[in-house]
């Protein structure tokens, strides 16, 4: 399917509802921009080097205000544009955007299918999105799914996160094959069976040297969300019939069941602490918050909120310093958290996520009720939807909100989890 542009009006009025639905802004503190070394790419979230995770923390910085109701600064959204090349796919980071990209350029899957799910979001780029999606449909591996880089075996992160881009664009991942696969065909592949020995229902991030899949935490969750054809902002499921979630082996388990059976993995990890737990190097096992994070998020996908009451609840408790030292990232996270379960993410745990996100940035455009000007503004996007300045145009100002997410590297950890 053609990626198409929004339409104004109707971003118009679902901005409208979203304004009146939240409680008013705290506006940004611009001092965490002002202080930022020089260093630091003009528009971009966070201050870190972005040698690794520029395009996939403002990506998701971006994600994660649309989803808040926030219209993101102009600056930001352009950083993020700036940073394609020219055959569509993005790279972690390019700190030159008018060289043009070659074939030293390292571009990646995550990263492309990151932005995509930003630009669809907030709007107004449906050629830099329609070329995004072409580079990624030219780099799907024949099993039908993706990897990191292009030519690399497929693993059940990237594939999901693929996946996520597509849906998010209304895009069947089941008609994108290659190879007469699809990317739900190669999400299955890394799904264990429900034995206690072979992995309990869980996903592998993919087969390591032995050839062996091991049960992965972070794989699970991306594998959960992928299977249920979601991207990185849902909402919680509905249907389910208890609190708990069961695994249940058949030969050839539907997306669903594996699905369901990756979030009992994740319940059942969860279940001792109320988080994940990594270890680096050989050191002592450590809260993993931004695992726990996604976890939240696949378990009220798959089976609704109560699900994930429990992590949720100490990611509330827990998560603020970290969000803290970690960045943007971080904060996107906790807020896909919340917005999956139903929690304002303005007071999470005492934490005012959008206001903590909004203050590593550029400050969002601003807030705005709809009034007759709005209105006013509608009526104009409906004659005139062509308008090269999209939904900017016509938008006076949104709520502000925050977002921040973990390193992409952090949260890529391929270790077995417990």
């Amino acid at each position: 399917m053609n990626v198409r542009r929004r339409s104004s009006a109707a971003a118009l009025a679902a901005i409208a509802v979203l304004g009146a639905a939240t409680a008013p802004a705290v506006a940004a503190d611009p001092s965490p921009s002002a202080s930022a070394p020089p260093s630091t790419p003009s528009g971009l979230y966070g201050t870190t080097d972005p040698q690794y995770d520029g395009v996939w923390r403002q990506s998701l910085a971006l994600l994660a205000q649309d989803t808040a109701g926030v219209v993101p600064s102009s600056k930001a959204v352009k950083w993020l544009t700036d940073q394609q090349c020219a055959n569509g796919a993005f790279a972690p980071f390019r700190a030159d955007p008018a060289k043009a990209c070659n074939a030293k350029t390292v571009v990646d899957s995550n990263s492309t299918a990151a932005a995509v799910q930003a630009l669809w979001a907030v709007g107004g780029h449906g050629d830099v999105v329609e070329d995004a999606l072409g580079w990624l449909k030219s780099v799907q591996n024949e099993d039908g799914g993706w990897g990191y880089s292009p030519g690399t075996p497929s693993d059940a992160n990237s594939t999901s996160v693929v996946i996520g881009a597509l849906t998010a664009t209304e895009t069947d991942p089941k008609d994108v094959e290659k190879g007469g696969k699809s990317p739900y065909d190669a999400l299955l592949t890394f799904a264990l069976p429900c034995a206690k020995d072979k992995g309990a229902g869980a996903f592998a991030f993919q087969p390591d040297k032995d050839g062996k899949l091991l049960p992965n935490a972070d794989a699970t969750a991306a594998g959960v969300l992928g299977s249920l054809g979601k991207g990185l902002v849902t909402e919680a499921g509905s249907g389910a019939k208890s609190k708990t979630a069961t695994c249940s082996d058949t030969d050839r388990p539907t997306r669903e069941q594996a699905a369901a059976n990756g979030a009992a993995y994740l319940a059942d990890a969860l279940a001792k602490d109320g988080h994940l737990v990594s270890a680096l190097g050989g050191s002592a096992d450590q809260p993993d918050y931004g695992n726990t994070a996604d976890a939240v998020v696949a378990l009220a996908a798959q089976g609704g909120a109560d699900r994930a009451a429990e992590p949720l609840a100490w990611l509330k408790k827990n998560a603020a310093t970290w969000a803290a030292e970690s960045g943007p990232a971080a904060y996107a996270q906790l807020i896909f958290a919340a917005h999956a379960t139903g929690t304002d993410p303005r007071d999470f745990g005492g934490t005012d996520l959008v206001a903590k996100l909004n203050a590593t940035g550029p400050a969002p455009q601003g807030t705005a009720a709809k009034d007759t000007a709005t209105a006013s503004a509608e009526d104009e996007a409906e004659k005139d939807d062509d308008s090269p300045f999209g939904v900017w145009w016509f938008v006076g100002v949104c709520l502000v909100f925050g977002i921040g997410i973990g390193f992409l590297l952090s949260n890529r950890n391929k270790k077995q989890q417990p």
